[in-house]
């Protein structure tokens, strides 16, 4: 994608930006332009992603994307939000709430924040889907990106906040799974104690020793949107089978993109 058809899609993108180029949560139009240049090339070229059920994402109002966590660092994320910002017409900015961790890393607050990415507090959470925003949401968290490549289709346990800030804000949930990423970065074991030395959960390790991406394809696909009833103050069992019911889905997914690449 040309630099020109970049710029033509943040023009799109439907957000009260002012005339600084800010939107009221601190966006920046700027810091946008270089992130999604600088995403082109790993998206279109580097993994070639591929998104099946797109047109499930809503082109505008609140909605959750639920995906599965793999690949030892968080690249499903960044692609996520690529294929809202390249493949959706008009293009929508997917905003996540990201570890704590990485606030603490040099430089990674504001840049997270200036491209809509923010600390994973719920309030956070709940003001985004009441401004009817668009929020990308990894139950796994850690625990997902930590999984081996012999684990990559696998999902570990999720978290079930996700399901109660949905019931909250009644935001319809978007099942997402992401295919290839944990070979892309094919985890072999983690190092957990020299991550806590560095600041960060674990430090992947691959048969080449660095956790470099591979030009490996990444495949993205979407399921028709869930919507629970509820009020987010249900118990505990209430809440757990709608987990499971995202988990499930999000299962058949995966299930789905394995079984075409199979056959192809």
């Amino acid at each position: 994608m040309s630099a020109a058809d970049i710029d033509e899609r943040l023009n799109r993108l439907e957000l009260p930006f002012n005339a600084q180029g800010l939107d009221p949560y601190g966006i920046s139009r700027k810091h946008l332009r270089v992130a999604v240049r600088s995403m082109s090339w790993w998206y279109h070229h580097y993994f070639r992603v591929r998104t099946v059920g797109i047109e499930n994402v809503p082109a505008r109002g609140r909605a959750m994307l639920v995906c599965n966590h793999s690949g030892g660092v968080a690249l499903d994320a960044a692609l996520l939000a690529g294929a809202c910002f390249f493949d959706m017409n008009p293009p929508r900015l997917a905003q996540g709430m990201v570890e704590k961790f990485l606030g603490r890393l040099p430089f990674a607050t504001q840049w997270l924040g200036k491209t809509g990415q923010f600390a994973g507090l719920p309030e956070h959470a709940i003001r985004l889907l009441e401004d009817e925003r668009l929020l990308m949401v990894f139950p796994e968290g850690a625990r997902g990106t930590a999984k081996l490549f012999k684990e990559r289709y696998s999902l570990v346990r999720f978290g079930t906040g996700f399901v109660r800030l949905a019931l909250e804000t009644r935001a319809p949930i978007i099942p997402v799974a992401c295919l290839g990423a944990g070979a892309a970065i094919p985890t072999v074991t983690n190092l957990y104690g020299l991550g806590r030395l560095m600041g960060v959960p674990y430090i992947p390790l691959t048969p080449y020793l660095l956790p470099t991406p591979l030009p490996v394809q990444i495949e993205l696909r979407f399921a028709p949107a869930l919507h629970f009833e509820g009020s987010g103050n249900e118990d505990d069992t209430f809440i757990n089978a709608r987990v499971d019911e995202v988990k499930e889905r999000i299962l058949e997914l995966i299930s789905e993109g394995r079984r075409e690449r199979d056959s192809a």
